[in-house]
């Protein structure tokens, strides 16, 4: 139990700093060193704030709190090795990362199974739409794995579409996680940003950016030297 209340304080310190990273490097201009430098701590901080907070939720047995860190580890780092380039290592990594996506999804269709079957329709809070939400996003994910896998690394503007949206959705679960909870933000930010409209408005918001540069990465995926340009920056 100690070494539970431990991990608290890592947790929260690593998921407001993923928070701010993720923003940044949606802000900052794509391939540029701050969008560079602020991806990878906020893969570090990711990496942190999943693992230590499945941890933590582990004590319960397998449930939503406790898939979410593994979610998240998942997406950053398979959004990671999409701009890296490839070597026996990553290709491990990749095949791992495959084999946690399809048992995550397997997990959450179950957890989705007891919800529906519950009076309330949800399990520990968490109702059963959400479960089966986060089963289809992550059997997107591993479908996407496979064909990676399949045809080989992708180019230009399919490989910089696949960074986008895995590292957008891994900064979803880390804003959600924290903005869903009013009393978690009524910590941290003064009152007028405590009411839902006010807590929803940057998970949203992680989307409408995640969106906007998946179009503007299609609208220029004719033009091969920009998009080849970006994918080179990120591989620095």
């Amino acid at each position: 139990m100690g070494s539970v209340h431990a991990l608290l304080p890592v947790h929260i310190v690593a998921g407001g700093l993923a928070i701010v990273l993720g923003a940044v490097a949606l802000i900052a201009p794509k391939g540029a060193t701050l969008h560079r430098k602020s991806g990878l701590l906020f893969v570090y901080a990711m990496l942190t704030m999943g693992i230590s907070g499945s941890l933590m939720a582990m004590r319960n047995g397998p449930d939503p709190n406790t898939l979410g860190g593994f979610m998240s580890a998942y997406f950053v780092i398979t959004a990671l090795t999409t701009v890296r380039p490839v070597s026996v290592w990553s290709r491990r990594l990749e095949f791992g990362a495959l084999a946690l996506a399809l048992a995550l999804a397997l997990i959450e269709i179950g957890l989705g199974g007891k919800a529906v079957a519950s009076p309330r329709g949800t399990i520990n809070g968490v109702p059963a739409f959400m479960l089966f939400f986060l089963a289809t996003i992550t059997l997107m994910g591993a479908a996407g794995d496979v064909r990676v896998m399949w045809s080989g690394p992708l180019r230009g503007a399919p490989r910089l579409r696949r960074h986008l949206w895995r590292m957008c959705f891994a900064l979803f679960i880390a804003a959600g996680s924290f903005f869903s909870i009013r009393a978690r933000v009524a910590k941290v930010l003064p009152q007028p940003f405590t009411p839902p409209g006010m807590r929803a408005l940057p998970v949203v918001l992680v989307f409408v950016a995640m969106f906007y540069w998946l179009w503007r990465v299609r609208a220029r995926r004719a033009d091969r030297g920009v998009a080849g340009a970006l994918a080179s920056a990120l591989t620095r």
